[in-house]
Formats: C-alpha cells, sequence, structure tokens
C-alpha cells in the first residue's frame, strides 16, 4: 500500500536550512560569473529529443526521461544535461561573432542517479564560453571553477586534468562499434585492465600497448614525461600533453594550495569532449564537485561548429559538503496593530533588515535565522534593542 507522501527514489525535498544553503551558493556562483563577464540565460525543462541529445552519447541517453507531445505527438526528453540547450542558444538564437560567454542555472533530471548518495534531481550550474580555440579558454572556466569551490569554503581541493586527444589518438584506425566503444572508455575511466584487454584482443599490437600505458597513465608530473615515452609519437598526443603541461603551470602558480594531477585515461564525457577535461575534488566528497572540459563539436548539430569549453556542477551536491554559513542576523518583532509599530517594520525591511514577527499565540520559532535584535517600544517610539 502506497503513501501519499513517499516519493520516488533518489528524489528529495529541500528542507530550510539544506535550501538556504544552496541559493546562498547559486548567488555566489552566478555572482562571480558575472564578474568574470558571463550573461545568464534559461533554457526550457523539456525539450523535442533529438535537440535535446544532439551531439550526445548513450549515456546521456539512458539518463534521459522520455514521453510523447500531445500537441504534437513528437517524442520530448527532460534535460539531463543543459550544455546542449546552451550550445543551441548560442549558434541558433544568439549567433553572435567571437566571444560569448553564458551561464545558467536550473534542475535536470536523470532516470538513474550519477552516483554514490546522488540525487536524480540535480540543480545544474554551469559556464559555458564559445568562440576561442585557445587555451587562454580553458584556464578562465577552470578558474573560475577554483575560485566558486574556494568561496564556498571548500577544502584539500584536487584539480584531476586530461585530454580526450589521448585516446581517440590511441584508437585513431580502429573500428570499433558505439557499444564496445561505450564499453572501453567506461573500462579505461574505471582502470578495468582486464575489460579493456578483452574489447581490444582483436586491435592492432600498437593500440593495445597504448591502451595498455593508459590505464598506468595517472598521478603526478610524471605521468606527461611517461606518456611521451609509452604513448604512439602522434601529433595530437604531443599537442595534448603539452598543452596540459601549460594549463597545469599557470594553475599551480595562482592556486598554490590546490593539487593537480593528471588522468589520462579518464574519459568520463568522452561523447562531448575534444580537448582538455578537468575534474575537481575536495575534502568531504564521494562525488566530482565540478567537471568540464572543451567539446568544439557540440554546436555542430545546430549548424554552427565553433569552439567550446565549459563547466557544471550540482549545487545540492556542493551545499552538501560546503562550509557551513551561520544564521542570517534578523529583528524580532511584536505583532499588532498600531501604526508606529507597522511603520517601524516596514522602515526596517526597506533598509534590508530581516524582520520577523511574533504572530499572536505563538512562540519564538526562527530556526533559520538569529533574532540578534528586537524592536521594542520605549516612551512610545519603537527602537532596535540587542539580545
Amino acid at each position: 500500500m502506497s503513501s501519499a507522501w513517499l516519493l520516488p527514489e533518489h528524489i528529495a525535498d529541500v528542507l530550510p536550512a539544506e535550501a538556504r544553503r544552496i541559493e546562498e551558493l547559486r548567488r555566489q556562483w552566478l555572482d562571480l560569473a558575472r564578474a568574470y563577464g558571463f550573461e545568464m540565460v534559461m533554457p526550457p525543462l523539456l525539450e523535442h529529443l533529438d535537440s535535446l541529445l544532439s551531439g550526445t552519447g548513450r549515456e546521456l541517453d539512458l539518463r534521459t526521461f522520455k514521453l510523447v507531445d500531445q500537441l504534437s505527438g513528437r517524442t520530448l526528453g527532460l534535460r539531463a544535461d543543459t550544455t546542449p540547450q546552451v550550445a543551441r542558444i548560442d549558434a541558433h538564437l544568439l549567433n553572435r561573432e567571437g566571444v560569448t560567454r553564458l551561464c545558467y542555472c536550473g534542475p535536470v533530471l536523470h532516470t538513474r542517479p550519477a552516483g554514490l548518495h546522488a540525487t536524480r534531481e540535480p540543480l545544474q550550474l554551469g559556464v559555458e564560453l564559445f568562440g576561442h580555440a585557445g587555451l587562454e579558454a580553458d584556464l578562465e572556466i577552470i578558474e573560475l571553477a577554483l575560485d566558486g569551490l574556494q568561496a564556498a569554503n571548500l577544502t584539500g581541493l584536487m584539480l584531476d586534468l586530461g585530454d580526450a586527444r589521448v585516446v581517440r589518438s590511441v584508437l585513431a584506425g580502429v573500428a570499433l562499434d558505439a557499444m564496445a566503444l561505450t564499453e572501453l572508455v567506461a573500462a579505461l575511466t574505471a582502470k578495468d585492465g582486464s575489460t579493456v584487454r578483452q574489447i581490444a584482443r582483436d586491435c592492432p599490437a600498437a593500440t593495445r600497448d597504448g591502451l595498455a600505458a593508459l590505464l598506468d597513465l595517472y598521478g603526478g608530473d610524471e605521468v606527461l614525461a611517461e606518456a611521451r615515452k609509452r604513448l604512439p609519437a602522434r601529433a595530437p598526443i604531443n599537442a595534448a600533453l603539452d598543452d596540459l603541461a601549460w594549463l597545469s603551470g599557470h594553475i599551480r602558480q595562482a592556486y598554490p594550495d590546490v593539487r593537480v594531477g593528471f588522468d589520462l585515461s579518464d574519459m568520463s564525457g568522452y561523447a562531448y569532449y575534444s580537448g582538455t577535461r578537468f575534474a575537481v575534488y575536495g575534502h568531504g566528497s564521494p562525488n566530482v564537485l565540478v567537471r568540464g572540459g572543451r567539446y568544439d563539436e557540440v554546436g555542430a548539430v545546430f549548424g554552427r561548429n565553433r569552439p567550446a569549453v565549459g563547466c557544471s556542477l550540482d549545487l545540492k551536491n556542493l551545499a552538501s559538503v560546503a562550509g557551513s554559513v551561520p544564521p542570517h542576523a534578523a529583528v524580532r518583532a511584536p505583532w499588532g496593530e498600531d501604526p508606529g509599530l507597522r511603520a517601524a517594520v516596514r522602515a526596517l525591511r526597506a533598509q534590508g533588515e530581516t524582520v520577523v514577527c511574533m504572530l499572536p499565540g505563538h512562540a519564538d520559532q526562527t530556526e533559520e535565522f538569529n533574532c540578534d535584535r528586537a524592536l521594542c517600544e520605549v516612551d512610545g517610539q519603537w527602537l532596535l534593542r540587542a539580545l
């Protein structure tokens, strides 16, 4: 027998304390994005499925809720990721020349949770930079992500760098169907050597050797030197390693407290990324805090294949591990019909103060606010007094 108050698995209400922290982080990150010059857009939650999945892979298709539009009969999807929508806006609606910086924040829905203790209704916030192919854009996105995490009091940050060109170059010329490629990429990311060897058993020896090397290529700066020795001497691989060295140098200089590492076989988001990719981890979270990278081909299906790089995060996940913030200072006031009292309450609120009126018959119930002052009547005037 079902209960009306039960929610689906991995779906939950957000209660006041958590909602307050999520909203504070949302404002903080959007203000930071604006400080970098990003403009906000609000794509719809619902779109035609073919548009919503354009340029994405099978993984996102499986994570997308689908339904039939009763007006048109076409298949619609509830977005599982906002990046393709922002690419559509850049390519089709804005169609600007030069650099365009866009940011967004809104819910996405997943058919299955993306990680340990993850919700199926993340609140996704992201930034996307279109129109610049140079590493300067990649660096800007990484710096924005690190600035946001540090502003949220995250500690023990670890930046993990990689590049999609490495795996793609190792697999160049090898014919694998979509399912085999998806399984191979997942096995590489999970460092599952037996599965990698099984899928690659019929590949050329150079490919098998390259895939075997990738399984070991994670760690510190030694990874880049080792990769130059063990991976095929191909131009895209050399370019990728050079780019990763350039990015890591700049990040270490600007963020000495952030650990920088490399994982050349981590291909999470393989269908998206065309170049450098990154993930940021921190103390207290079993899941990635921020993930991003370069995905130059994402806008091609919308008729505008231009450079693009961005990142996104789940604000609900971030709120669960971010440093706590003390309750908001507030003023406690009695409820009454006295014109002077009501005018004083309105004046304080107009000044930006939070004034919590104690309704008749109720005690002080202000868990989300720190009422450190009270509005009191003194000689016929309503004045603030410290509590």
